[in-house]
């Protein structure tokens, strides 16, 4: 912020010319002046008592009083114990507020070449299963993480790898095979993914069925898994698929085309999207080789029965199976070949994975591996772990199909925002094209902002009525405040109102303009602290604190009812600052705002 910019550069001023030492400005710390005491910004004196050989008390005084006489935008001070409390002048902020309306791109860093690249991984489904509320929370903190990361001026590839092969494929192949009567997408009028899912559902069906049988005819649970003959049959498929069986491979790649066609009106929907896709097919191989690679440099060693292990008792962890004897990969295996692709595809500087906290342990070794390995950013890898996020009734099983499937919920979301807001009157005089459209920004609005408003790294509930509220911390709320500004503008500019491109700072303003102007100034630093800590709920919490904030002003004071026009072309100025760190703040969470609601 450029007032604090100020102030930093007056202390060092007053520390030299009151006590004769050169202090770094790093030394300096100001924050904003906690609400109950008077004053904008708070300067800690503690660590310049040693320099000062005074109290704090004295200190603070001694500070104040320079600064009030020797910085401009300092007009008063108060000290408490070792804080001093500063007020700046309403100049100050006036022409804070002037570059924050000259900045279209204000709170953004641009991109230059020396930018580091940032590789974000999220999604990372299944083919054998639609996408579903685990799966929102995955990419919709995948897609803001990147906006964030973009807005600091990073270079960012979003990538996901598609989990394309295995034993779960197969289970859903092999009930198609059996059950299916050769149904498709088209002759079921069904999306791929749910067609495939059903199938899923039906195996574990079916296999639950025979394990009952044989466990009724005598036998224990685990030999009743071991004689079931419809998992053996779905290992022989899987064993064919790898063989390179034509008639097992050409079901694969319908069954798989299938899905993601769905996979990608998921995408759509939830307006998340991917610079590039890779598949475990494809990858599975290439972390086979440099495994090898690794066992020949004696990063890895070999059991008698031909398994490779990594031993790692020496960072403490245990040994790490990365072949089996029979030469098939593991999950491990997979994300050393992915890394070794998209190292070979990008010069990353940073690896993010987007990837549920019940994988912490994986990626505590996949970074070591990676870095023993010769992967530059290994070590440095970052696991967003984030928690599972669950409905009011519970946990959700996929094979038991009571998963909370996202196309469906999107849908309910769409259809409750229009249903509410047709009930509250704030759809009357659109047309039903503007009705649908408007039902949809606020139902996925609702969506996203319930889930990325709550700290990522906790378990959370979703619960869809609580986000379609249009009062309190929802996504409706803050579209809603927007919609109301937009429709402030837009009857001023009915009534010939032009708006300034800078105004006096000579003019009188209200503390609680200077406060909204404040919050609008903190906007850069909340974007860097979200992508510090990698929290798109940092943001989402920012920005229902302006609306809260611009709404209480909204009450309290006039706009375009204001007699004096200095003021209410800067009141005018003030709203559509505000608007746009809204419209900003919400797109970094993947959130498009209305203009009219």
């Amino acid at each position: 912020m450029k007032i604090e910019k100020q102030i930093v550069e007056s202390v060092v001023a007053a520390i030299e010319s009151l006590y004769g030492q050169t202090v770094d400005q790093s030394t300096i710390q100001l924050s904003k002046t906690k609400k109950e005491f008077e004053g904008h910004l708070t300067l800690v004196v503690f660590p310049f008592l040693k320099i000062s050989k005074k109290n704090p008390e004295q200190t603070a005084n001694e500070i104040g009083e320079y600064l009030t006489a020797n910085a401009a935008e300092v007009t008063a001070f108060n000290v408490i114990k070792g804080f001093l409390n500063l007020t700046i002048s309403p100049a100050a902020w006036i022409e804070l507020h002037n570059d924050i309306f000259a900045d279209e791109n204000f709170g953004f860093k641009a991109e230059t070449e020396d930018s580091p690249l940032v590789m974000i991984e999220y999604s990372s489904p299944n083919t054998n299963k639609p996408l579903h509320l685990g799966h929102i929370r995955n990419n919709l903190l995948g897609f803001s993480i990147s906006e964030i990361l973009k807005a600091t001026g990073n270079k960012v590839v979003k990538t996901n790898i598609v989990n394309d092969r295995g034993i779960h494929i197969c289970k859903s192949m092999l009930a198609w095979k059996k059950w299916g009567e050769n149904a498709t997408p088209e002759s079921t009028g069904k999306k791929g993914d749910h067609l495939v899912g059903d199938f899923y559902v039906l195996f574990d069906k079916n296999y639950k069925a025979e394990l009952a049988a044989l466990i009724e005819s005598g036998l224990t649970k685990e030999e009743a898994e071991a004689q079931s003959k419809l998992m053996a049959e779905a290992r022989e498929m899987l064993r064919k698929w790898e063989a390179g069986d034509e008639e097992i491979v050409s079901m694969w790649k319908m069954m798989n085309n299938w899905v993601y066609a769905g996979f990608d009106e998921t995408y759509k929907t939830l307006g998340v999207d991917f610079d590039k896709i890779y598949y475990e097919s494809e990858t599975y191989l290439e972390g086979k080789d440099k495994v090898l690679e690794g066992l020949a440099k004696g990063v890895c060693y070999q059991k008698e029965d031909n398994s490779v292990w990594a031993d790692l008792t020496g960072e403490g962890l245990d040994h790490k199976l990365l072949l089996r004897g029979d030469g098939t990969s593991v999950y491990m295996t997979q994300d050393i070949g992915t890394a070794k692709l998209r190292f070979q595809d990008y010069p990353i500087d940073k690896m993010v994975y987007v990837v549920g906290n019940e994988q912490n342990y994986h990626f505590q070794v996949l970074a070591i591996l990676l870095d023993k390995l010769g992967f530059s950013w290994g070590k440095d890898l970052v696991h967003f772990s984030y928690g599972m996020v669950e409905l009011p009734e519970g946990k959700m099983k996929s094979r038991e199909g009571t998963v909370v499937d996202a196309d469906d919920l999107a849908q309910e979301m769409i259809d409750t925002a229009l249903q509410t807001s047709d009930e509250l009157g704030k759809l009357d005089g659109f047309s039903d094209a503007e009705k649908q459209n408007i039902a949809r920004m606020v139902g996925l609005g609702a969506l996203k902002y319930f889930i990325l408003k709550v700290d990522p790294r906790k378990n959370m509930t979703f619960n869809p009525k609580e986000s379609i509220d249009f009062n309190g911390n929802t996504g409706p709320f803050i579209q809603y405040t927007h919609a109301r500004i937009s429709s402030v503008l837009r009857k001023a500019e009915e009534q010939g109102m032009v708006l300034p491109n800078w105004i006096n700072p000579t003019l009188e303003i209200s503390a609680k303009e200077e406060g909204l102007i404040q919050m609008l100034s903190e906007f850069p630093a909340i974007i860097d602290e979200a992508a510090r800590m990698f929290s798109p709920a940092i943001i989402a919490n920012y920005i229902y604190d302006l609306v809260k904030e611009y709404n209480q002003f909204y009450h309290e004071f006039s706009i375009l009812r204001e007699e004096d026009q200095d003021k209410r072309l800067f009141r005018l100025t003030l709203s559509k600052n505000v608007a746009k760190v809204i419209r900003h703040g919400m797109a970094l969470l993947g959130i498009e705002v209305p203009e009219r609601m």
